[in-house]
């Protein structure tokens, strides 16, 4: 690596991000490392930085990344435009889904296995989703909330990715609709692909997490282990606020 002060990268590794929309200075020189297979628990208030996060590491162009390293596999994604990261091995799943109106739930999926690396085939894909199976000549848009973020998890590893980034996936979701989610990242888990989640519903993201990193206003104020937070009423109160 270009700096000779800081370690050899991790499998996923941050080092001294900074980030700005516009001049407003909003990744403040966040650094974290992710394992191999592990969930990532990104966590904060609202405003605290964790989707400016998220939308650096998947180099999306705002906000606009200054400063920092971004390693995946010994592999720099620093200097890289979104599509190149894509191709690298990073999957964004966006707070908003992105379902494409107008196309089935299958050609969602098709599309998104248009240009290699291509991941999961659609037979996999139903496998582990089989409510997308029975819907499969569905418009992907007139889904159900849950059904939507099945779809955008599911097109994420129709790609051959390494790292899956899921903002917000429980947003107006209910409980047993999460619980449906949450073993779909087990799963995915097991298949060795790492998983950083921001998530509002922090105790929920906590205890399906291995680890857990805590943004206040672009900085990382805590990283360590998931438990680690679930015991600490303290850290909890005063930068999640439960």
């Amino acid at each position: 690596m270009s700096d000779k002060s800081h370690n050899e990268p991790a499998y996923f590794s941050v080092w001294d991000i900074h980030a700005y929309y516009g001049e407003s200075y909003i990744v403040q020189g966040v650094s974290f490392n992710v394992h191999e297979g592990e969930i990532l628990a990104l966590l904060g208030r609202n405003g605290a930085g964790k989707t400016s996060t998220l939308r650096a590491l998947a180099r999306l162009a705002s906000p606009e990344l200054t400063h920092g390293e971004i390693w995946l596999d010994h592999q720099p994604l620093h200097g890289m435009q979104a599509f190149e990261a894509a191709q690298a091995g990073i999957g964004l799943v966006p707070e908003d889904r992105r379902i494409i109106q107008g196309l089935t739930v299958e050609e969602n999926l098709q599309l998104a296995q248009i240009a290699p690396p291509v991941g999961w085939s659609l037979e996999r894909i139903y496998e582990l989703f089989p409510r997308l199976r029975e819907r499969r000549r569905q418009e992907g848009t007139t889904l159900s909330g849950g059904e939507q973020q099945m779809l955008a998890i599911a097109r994420a590893l129709a790609r051959d990715i390494k790292v899956l980034l899921l903002d917000e996936p429980y947003e107006g979701l209910a409980p047993v609709i999460v619980d449906e989610i949450e073993k779909t990242l087990d799963v995915i888990k097991e298949q060795g692909i790492t998983t950083i989640l921001v998530e509002q519903n922090a105790l929920r993201a906590l205890e399906l997490a291995d680890r857990a990193v805590i943004l206040d206003t672009g900085n990382v104020v805590f990283d360590g282990t998931a438990r680690e937070v679930l015991d600490n009423d303290a850290l909890r109160h005063e930068y999640l606020a439960i």
